[in-house]
């Protein structure tokens, strides 16, 4: 037999010689070779471990180890998932749904109150329940003013009731005269702005 044949039976199949009748040994070969490795290979499959260091069990004895189960045509939890659906169901394990909902509020202000009215306002801070709205003119803070029941309907469907409570609007600022390299003390202009 070659020597690259031999290195692929187990050393124990190698060794084992059938003694010879004059109580000689030969060194097996063919058939008696592979059945000496098959056979080597199933006495070193009865005894196992689960671990290095652990004693090793035999079949049967109630201690099977755990075999590994594939995954299927159908869903698995164990297929790949959509990052969107971990994230929610994460945010939903540790109790951060209403920071989301908050957070959603400020972040996608144009996709909750579509482009007209968020061209003309935006979000400041959403504290408590109470949503402070900036507007771009005076008069577009009477019209959110107006609005604001709307509003709060449009909010509620969109990320959830108890969020937004109240919405306060405020109007455009105005450039303060109090500071610069022009200003002057006593009480400045008196004009409204926006």
């Amino acid at each position: 037999m070659s020597r690259r044949g031999r290195s692929l039976v187990s050393d124990e199949a190698a060794d084992a010689t059938p003694a010879a009748p004059g109580g000689g040994t030969k060194p097996l070969a063919g058939a008696q070779l592979a059945r000496a490795a098959l056979d080597a290979a199933r006495a070193a499959g009865r005894t196992y471990t689960t671990r290095p260091g652990a004693p090793a069990r035999q079949p049967g004895d109630g201690q099977s180890p755990k075999r590994r189960r594939w995954s299927g045509a159908g869903p698995d939890p164990r297929d790949p998932q959509p990052l969107g659906r971990l994230v929610r169901r994460m945010v939903a394990e540790r109790g951060w749904d209403r920071a989301t909902a908050e957070a959603r509020v400020l972040g996608d202000w144009p996709t909750l109150v579509g482009p007209e009215i968020a061209a003309k306002s935006r979000p400041v801070g959403l504290r408590d329940g109470e949503l402070t709205l900036q507007a771009e003119s005076t008069a577009w803070a009477t019209q959110l003013r107006l609005l604001s029941g709307k509003l709060l309907g449009l909010l509620s469907a969109e990320v959830g009731p108890d969020i937004v409570r109240k919405i306060r609007v405020h109007g455009p600022s105005s450039p303060s005269w109090k500071r610069g390299p022009l200003s002057v003390r006593g009480r400045g202009p008196r004009d409204t702005y926006g």
